[in-house]
């Protein structure tokens, strides 16, 4: 066995050497689902990791291919130490880590540690940050941990993630934790498809909308209240033009995938156990390729502690979307009614995760029914409607604006969407079919965010179909098909950090990418060009604290992720903006974050939905001095 180590001097602990291998190895007979790792039976978080100790905590993770029983059926999938998603890893902050991940497959594997601060060289991108792992050798990860909270790792060669090789990961905080409860559990949400990915995104590029079985048609147009024939037939030939449907929320739906809620199926009903009366955390984790996860416990208040990791001010909510690769933490307090559905649901309706808090083995309560699918609304392709007033003007946040002081907002009844090239009549199309049915294809406008820019001339290129004319503050806006539910949501705009570290400096700089795609041919990309295209790296200044500007001129939405830096979503708090690895941005919105490039090397910059990536949004971030950047 051959072992590459990074650039670092090893100090091995012997007493934790074999950690992972007997604890975690292989897997555990499950009555509904087969074989599971062992953590994943309860998933409860030992603290183990938090003991006193200056040595390194090592862990070995061998990566293997296997025939696993996952949602009740036999599969080949990607382990990690034998199970499907892989162990539990628990560090303490300040403390050193060694990993000696071994690949085991015929073709090479990576382990990137998802919203970790490490040198750039431990990573974990392949041909970025090192070569990868070949077939039999091991590669020595080893760096110091600078954070705590909730996060997750995964691999970042080819589609491997959506085969198995993701796990979740808690670090223990140095200091006392400001979240004290008498149960901790990880709720690790995955998307598992029986498919081999590689043949779900050929099935994607040939044609785009191959999953997507709830389609808008003609006679649905017709059936919305007040919308005459004419008025239909301009939407529906509106909608083609764009290349999409209304109902194109998820390129990939639940008739591909079964959802997991720490590797289980619904039947399986995972299962977290607590007393009446105990705080119970929660670090809801969305591991999956491609999937967003609507959450809730019905009966069941959540109140929000922690975000991408970050412990944030407590807010009490009922429901809150979460993104592909973000983490949320929170803190429930059952009482004494037996037994609680956690329930997941895809964004686009068409399936679910759930499991259960019980207050003993076995016990159950309802699964809610599937709501109603949402559709995209004129709003989501960046339209400014004419005679819809009160989103015309440019909200003051003490920010410039989110970084986006230097443009005016204002409805001037001009064009609703510019399109590429011959398309760009489809707009128009839509201004005079557009009757104010919320909800619905045509509606959403009573819950758009302000107009905060428009767009310049730039398409983008033929890499790109349509763009934003009007760009909006989405971060009060609940994520998508939330609008209409009757109970509390957590936005963006609650986000709110704890620590006092805010950086006073103010940028020197503005960076503004946008968010690209042509959903036909399925292409993605950042300003109209694929990862192949570009010329070089995006340069950071080492030392710089910069704003980011990323303006999503799609009708998906798009979780984009950093590597090695945090942005600091700009969501009107001031000192108090949050830390987030994830930031997903709604489609026809700008956000802007604040980023101190702090850590030099090479950083991948992409949308963290795996086969957009794939197809081309992905990006390099160089930090260097200014005068070699």
């Amino acid at each position: 066995m051959k072992i590459r180590s990074g650039p670092f001097p090893l100090r091995t602990d012997t007493t934790r050497r074999r950690l992972l291998q007997g604890a975690f190895a292989g897997g555990a007979a499950c009555a509904v689902s087969g074989m599971l790792p062992a953590w994943a039976r309860d998933a409860r978080v030992s603290g183990k990791a938090a003991s006193v100790g200056t040595a390194p905590l090592v862990f070995e993770l061998a990566i293997r291919e296997e025939r696993l029983d996952i949602a009740g059926g036999q599969a080949r999938a990607l382990t990690i130490n034998g199970g499907v998603p892989g162990p539990l890893l628990e560090w303490q902050e300040g403390r050193e880590v060694v990993l000696e991940v071994t690949n085991h497959l015929d073709v090479p594997t990576s382990i990137h540690w998802h919203g970790i601060l490490l040198p750039y060289q431990m990573d974990g991108v392949p041909w970025l940050s090192f070569p990868g792992i070949a077939p039999g050798e091991t590669f020595r990860y080893h760096f110091p941990v600078v954070q705590n909270g909730t996060y997750w790792y995964h691999s970042h060669s080819g589609l491997q993630e959506q085969s198995g090789v993701y796990g979740p990961l808690v670090i223990h905080p140095r200091q006392a934790d400001p979240v004290q409860v008498d149960r901790d559990y990880v709720v690790f949400l995955s998307d598992w498809t029986f498919d081999d990915p590689h043949h779900v995104l050929s099935r994607l590029k040939k044609m785009s909308d191959y999953y997507n079985f709830q389609q808008f048609t003609l006679t649905d147009l017709y059936a919305i209240e007040n919308m005459g024939s004419a008025e239909a037939w301009a939407t529906k030939l509106a909608w083609d033009r764009m290349r999409m449907m209304p109902t194109d929320i998820a390129d990939v739906t639940g008739a591909a995938y079964t959802y997991l809620m720490n590797g289980l199926h619904p039947a399986g009903n995972w299962t977290g156990l607590f007393a009446p009366g105990e705080r119970v955390r929660l670090r809801f984790i969305n591991g999956s390729a491609m999937s967003f996860f609507n959450v809730r416990i019905p009966g069941l208040p959540m109140t929000v502690v922690a975000a991408d990791g970050q412990n944030v001010a407590p807010v009490e909510t009922d429901e809150f979307q979460i993104g592909v690769a973000e983490t949320y933490d929170v803190v429930v307090e059952p009482g004494d009614a037996g037994a609680y559905t956690v329930m997941a649901e895809s964004m686009d309706r068409s399936g679910y995760a759930a499991g259960t808090l019980a207050t003993r083995p076995g016990l159950t309560a309802p699964v809610p029914a599937l709501r109603e699918r949402p559709l995209l609304s004129m709003v989501d392709m960046g339209m400014d409607m004419a005679g819809h007033g009160g989103h015309g003007s440019q909200r003051d946040h003490g920010q410039r604006g989110h970084g986006q002081g230097d443009h005016t907002g204002g409805n001037d009844g001009g064009s609703n969407v510019a399109m590429s090239g011959s398309d760009s009549h489809a707009g128009h199309a839509m201004q005079g079919a557009h009757s104010g049915h919320d909800g619905m294809a045509m509606g959403g406008m009573a819950q758009a965010g302000p107009i905060v820019a428009r767009h310049g001339g730039d398409h983008h290129g033929p890499g790109n179909i349509s763009v934003a004319e009007v760009q909006r503050d989405r971060l009060g806006e609940r994520g998508t098909g939330l609008a209409e539910a009757p109970h509390r949501v957590l936005v963006y705009r609650d986000l709110q950090r704890l620590a006092e570290d805010f950086d006073e400096r103010p940028p020197s700089r503005e960076i503004e990418l946008h968010l690209t795609g042509h959903m036909e041919r399925y292409m993605w990309s950042f300003d109209g060009k694929q990862f192949h295209e570009v010329d070089g790296p995006i340069a950071f200044h080492y030392g710089e604290r910069l704003r980011l500007i990323l303006v999503n001129d799609t009708m998906m939405n798009h979780p984009i992720h950093l590597h090695g830096m945090w942005m600091e979503l700009e969501n009107g708090h001031g000192s108090r903006i949050p830390r987030k690895h994830t930031i997903n941005v709604m489609p026809g919105a700008r956000v802007s974050a604040l980023i101190n490039a702090d850590a030099p090397g090479l950083w991948a910059f992409h949308c963290h939905l795996l086969y957009h990536m794939e197809m081309g949004m992905f990006r390099v971030v160089r930090v260097a001095p200014e005068e070699t950047a």
